[in-house]
């Protein structure tokens, strides 16, 4: 199966470009020779939009990883296809993804609150949730609240740094969310650091997408805490908007 380019990657905030179909998966998802749409992964959805040629369009409904870097787009059911080789335009629903990056980069911020071993996560466009090991409820949790919105406050930097598989192997602390495999395979691990490498607020591997400045999250709420099970609680955090 052909390879897609993760545009997303080199900038989270493009929201249209042209790309080439390459072919179909087996189940009918459309392969781009370059994508903007994330595909589902790490706690993160899939990002949706559609996709315009010629007099055609379709809804993409969700993008999801295939095989050997491929990356699938999934249109809407019924949806008529563009051809393999047509050129199209990539058409981001950018409203839903730039939530995504809100609510990614306020859970990183989350795991600095709330030093803990993460277990679990999820994200969405105006909410999302930690499972942290954390046998006893937090004591107060507007506390919380107010260090994690004192830290967006800042408006500190969001930035990537590259390491090895290697080196991660060797630094095992970094890998905070025991139930998400970091992204490896291209022998290289992508590092999202906030702050500034002499003020270092947290650092950990992730392939999502997230904010350049953490000004860009906005106020937020602590929702409920959950038990879910002997030693872990839930966590969830709301964009206020």
């Amino acid at each position: 199966m052909p390879t897609s380019e993760p545009l997303f990657r080199k900038d989270a905030y493009a929201r249209m470009t042209d790309a080439t179909v390459l072919g179909y998966t087996e189940q009918g998802g459309i392969i781009l020779d370059r994508s903007l749409f994330y595909a589902t992964g790490g706690g993160q959805p899939g990002d949706s939009g559609k996709l315009l040629w010629g007099d055609g369009q379709c809804e993409v409904v969700t993008t999801v990883k295939g095989a050997e870097g491929a990356i699938a787009l999934i249109p809407a059911e019924g949806a008529s296809l563009p051809p393999a080789g047509a050129s199209v335009t990539q058409v981001l629903d950018w409203d839903r993804r730039y939530g995504h990056m809100r609510v990614h980069t306020a859970l990183h911020l989350l795991s600095v609150v709330i030093p803990l071993e993460v277990t679990g996560g999820s994200i969405g466009a105006e909410k999302g949730r930690l499972d942290f090991n954390m046998p006893d409820a937090p004591k107060d949790k507007q506390v919380l609240q107010d260090q994690l919105q004192a830290l967006i406050d800042r408006d500190l930097e969001v930035t990537e740094d590259w390491i090895t598989d290697a080196e991660l192997d060797a630094n095992p602390h970094l890998v905070k969310t025991m139930s998400v495999t970091p992204p490896r395979g291209a022998g290289q691990v992508r590092l999202v650091r906030i702050g500034s490498p002499d003020e270092q607020i947290d650092l950990q591997p992730c392939g999502g997408t997230h904010v350049r400045r953490t000004g860009e999250i906005g106020r937020i709420r602590l929702g409920k805490v959950e038990k879910k099970g002997k030693q872990n609680r839930r966590v969830y955090l709301h964009l206020e908007v």
